[in-house]
């Protein structure tokens, strides 16, 4: 069951590098989140964690619900363009994307038998933080470079999930705290943008 939301994981950030308008890399920013929060459930559930079921639940909330809520409303209060062209011609987004993850597969490998954890999940998360950077570089507008910002984080925290199968709650709170100044900077930048 993890192992299919994984995939999921994997297969939003691959359609949001791929997507051309603001509104719909907001929704596979939600989608993206909501797969996190159900992974961290599940990885909680399987080890019987009650923080990580805390966390996952509080992903969910957050992340999938006030998040997405707040770039959209802040996207038509500031009437920023709803069309977000790319830098990267999209020929060779296509062969990246395969690249980064048959990469990071290789990387993954001896890092796991390390740890004792399986390689596709640190795979699948080092390769979701790649491509989250390339959405970070192949746009020009802002508002796409915060999404891929959050979307990083969020490859980030799988990584913590899956690999150490949790972090300590208050490093967790303490990252949904960032998360909350990130959103006020979020409405600055907005702002700013809709200025020009």
């Amino acid at each position: 069951m993890i192992d299919f939301f994984i995939g999921l994981f994997l297969a939003s950030f691959i359609v949001a590098l791929f997507s051309g308008r603001l509104y719909k890399l907001i929704f596979w920013y939600a989608f993206n989140a909501l797969t996190l929060g159900i992974i961290t459930l599940l990885v909680g559930a399987q080890i019987d964690d009650i923080a990580l079921i805390i966390s996952g639940s509080i992903t969910i909330i957050l992340k999938a619900g006030i998040i997405p809520f707040i770039l959209k409303r802040s996207a038509k209060r500031f009437h920023l363009k709803r069309e977000i062209t790319s830098n990267i011609p999209i020929q060779y987004s296509i062969l990246l994307v395969p690249s980064i993850i048959i990469f990071t597969l290789y990387l993954a490998e001896p890092m796991s038998s390390m740890i004792g954890v399986n390689s596709q999940y640190i795979a699948i998360s080092i390769s979701s933080f790649f491509l989250a950077l390339i959405l970070m570089i192949e746009h020009k507008n802002i508002a796409p470079k915060i999404i891929a910002f959050l979307m990083m984080e969020n490859a980030l925290f799988l990584l913590g999930t899956t690999a150490t199968y949790g972090m300590p709650m208050f490093i967790e709170l303490g990252i949904f705290i960032d998360v909350m100044i990130a959103i006020v900077i979020i409405n600055l930048l907005f702002k700013e943008e809709a200025i020009r």
